[in-house]
């Protein structure tokens, strides 16, 4: 499915990242795992390299635009191409407006939305060269629904949305699709330490009675990059259970 295409994956050390990540190797992609500390994918690569796969750790913050021209340079001197994206890294700093301090509102706005304008330009670079690409944003159901307590993290994925659509119209000229994928309520470490009370509200509300699972997403993300999706751009993929129609 993915046999000689090298894909960039952010926030790879955990949950759907790290989900994404194998989930596409064992199709055959080559995977440039990104993390703030590279230790945190030491794991993900070994099991890839050990299941047969090729895949690198590389350290960056994507809010910080050397160090995503870091991993740009890194992936094309050790592969010599990047074929797909997937902007996954992404932070909570949840509070009630009132208490919402700036710093909370900037850094979650940094990671989420600015990290993922940064790799998006700086690989587009590259894939536009090549005539070839996908990128796949990962987005949240609460960006499209809103959630208290979450007006940062709500504002980052919804942001994203529309740069989804915009980019994919920059872009698809040069062959380069641009889609998002917006999960609901999946088990991940972000959402295990929710109060039992708000599990059970978020479930109530889901009309397949179920939580999703990392590789629910993780689905989802291959079919937009592959070359099956070819014809679609500007697209948002709900992946929620019913929870948001």
């Amino acid at each position: 499915m993915f046999k000689e295409r090298v894909a960039v994956i952010t926030g790879a050390s955990r949950g759907i990242g790290h989900c994404v990540a194998a989930y596409m190797a064992e199709r055959g992609a080559t995977i440039v795992a990104v993390s703030r500390n590279a230790a945190d994918t030491a794991a993900l690569v070994d099991q890839i390299e050990n299941a047969g796969g090729q895949a690198i750790s590389v350290a960056a913050d994507v809010s910080v635009g050397a160090d995503v021209d870091g991993v740009v340079k890194t992936a094309i001197d050790t592969f010599g191409r990047i074929d797909i994206l997937v902007n996954n890294a992404g932070i909570t700093r949840d509070a009630l407006l009132p208490r919402l301090k700036d710093d909370m509102w900037d850094e979650v706005i940094n990671i989420n939305l600015k990290g993922a304008f940064l790799c998006t330009r700086a690989i587009s670079r590259v894939m536009t060269k090549q005539r070839y690409g996908r990128i796949v944003n990962i987005t949240s159901v609460v960006g499209q629904m809103g959630n208290a307590g979450q007006a940062n993290y709500c504002a980052s994925k919804a942001g994203l949305v529309g740069m989804t659509r915009s980019n994919a119209i920059e872009l698809g000229r040069r062959n380069v699709t641009v889609n998002a994928v917006a999960p609901g309520f999946i088990e991940t470490d972000m959402t295990a330490g929710l109060p039992e009370k708000v599990r059970e509200d978020m479930l109530a509300r889901i009309p397949l009675g179920v939580f999703g699972q990392p590789a629910d997403v993780a689905a989802a993300v291959a079919f937009l990059a592959s070359e099956e999706a070819g014809y679609i751009t500007g697209h948002e993929l709900s992946v929620n259970g019913g929870m948001h129609m």
